[in-house]
């Protein structure tokens, strides 16, 4: 369970100060919680626990579609920079605008576009860097079928780290999709191959779904080696209750703290990771961000008779695993992907879910090739039934792909 604390009622017009102070006076991303005063003097380290600062939305004045900024640090008189984690759905983009003291921009997930006046646009993807000087036009946001998240810290003058101007239009938008090749979901992919880290998910989602410890042993300790963090790893293990069910996922995770104990008795320092930064909504907010969640991975809303005759099992879904789980921002929606297509495949008789799965895959940058390269590792471990599954599935979701 996921444990939140209520936030007090806060009158609107404090409400409408909060946001302006977050998304106007340095706007984009600047810490719209913070109570310290920027000018006060440090002389300890101050930490800031993840989750402590609410997100804030996007506001339409200066964004197109779904965007959500989580606050990191306010600029002060130390450091006159501001820096955020800023969120973009499938299409959703900054409007034009420059930063009188520059911008550093670092892609943590998902494929995204940006472009400067009178330049190409380029796609930007994970670990990507970009450097934006002072007074420079420009935009950024999400490809237009691929969610993107970066980090972005902002300079201030004067008070103040972003002069708007007009919004991207969508005449210019669909240029800069068509340019980059970006509109099929198979060409949105980071790569067309599985790098070592990703290779081991779907081998650690396999072992967890059948309960093969010796296996799942394995996988952990290959994904640790290829740098995946503790706290991936626990996240992948977590997810996949709500796909393989809670002992399972238990057994897995006392499987994951003995191989991380093992190791760490073997001299071997792992990368903890970090936690979830992003604020889970709570009530109708929670509902609303889990629907769209959803909707956006399943490419189209969820509906049908069977949530007809049992409503509370899409309301399960929609506020719980992709509200609750996929809220969580300690992993990205493409590693989440290959862990539940893993366990689907070596689950007989979820054909529908593992089809439904490898659409969404493609959905979130995925390419076809590397779940290709997905069928072949199950495969190469022995279950041939497994790939095999997952391979007729996959050929029937390309088969109704949009030419």
């Amino acid at each position: 369970m996921t444990l939140r604390s209520t936030p007090p009622k806060v009158p609107a017009a404090a409400k409408a100060g909060g946001l302006c102070f977050a998304l106007c006076a340095a706007v984009p991303f600047a810490d719209a919680a913070s109570t310290e005063s920027s000018s006060e003097s440090r002389t300890s380290q101050q930490i800031s626990r993840a989750g402590s600062q609410a997100s804030v939305a996007g506001p339409a004045d200066y964004f197109t579609g779904r965007v959500r900024v989580d606050p990191l640090f306010p600029a002060t008189d130390q450091v006159s920079a501001s820096g955020a984690y800023v969120s973009f759905e499938p299409g959703a983009r900054s409007a034009w605008h420059t930063h009188p003291a520059g911008q550093r921009l670092v892609v943590i997930s998902g494929v995204g576009l940006t472009q400067e006046w009178g330049k190409p646009v380029q796609q930007i993807r994970p670990g990507d860097v970009i450097v934006c000087p002072p007074g420079v036009k420009h935009w950024h946001g999400a490809a237009p079928t691929s969610a993107m998240t970066h980090l972005a810290v902002t300079g201030t003058v004067e008070g103040k780290s972003v002069e708007w101007m007009e919004k991207v239009s969508e005449e210019q938008y669909g240029a800069a999709g068509a340019s980059t090749t970006t509109a099929r979901p198979d060409t949105v992919a980071v790569s067309q191959t599985l790098s070592a880290k990703q290779q081991a998910i779907p081998l650690i989602a396999a072992a967890m779904a059948t309960s093969n410890m010796p296996g799942l042993n394995t996988a952990l300790n290959q994904g640790l080696d290829a740098g995946l963090t503790v706290s991936e790893a626990k996240e992948i293990l977590v997810q996949l209750y709500a796909y393989s069910g809670f002992p399972r996922s238990l057994n897995a995770l006392g499987e994951l703290m003995k191989v991380v104990e093992a190791r760490k008795q073997r001299g071997v320092q792992d990368d903890p990771g970090r936690e979830p930064a992003r604020l889970i909504p709570t009530g109708d907010e929670l509902l609303a961000a889990g629907t769209a969640n959803q909707t956006r991975i399943a490419g189209a809303p969820v509906q049908g008779p069977l949530f007809d005759f049992v409503p509370v099992i899409n309301q399960y879904l929609q506020t719980h695993l992709f509200g609750d789980i996929f809220e969580r921002d300690n992993l990205d929606w493409q590693s989440r992907e290959l862990a539940t297509v893993a366990a689907l495949a070596v689950t007989p008789g979820v054909e529908s879910q593992l089809r439904s799965h490898l659409a969404a895959s493609l959905r979130v940058g995925l390419s076809a090739a590397q779940l290709r390269q997905l069928i072949q590792l199950l495969d190469e471990q022995g279950d041939a039934a497994a790939a095999k599954r997952t391979s007729e599935a996959l050929d029937t979701v390309q088969a109704n792909q949009p030419t």
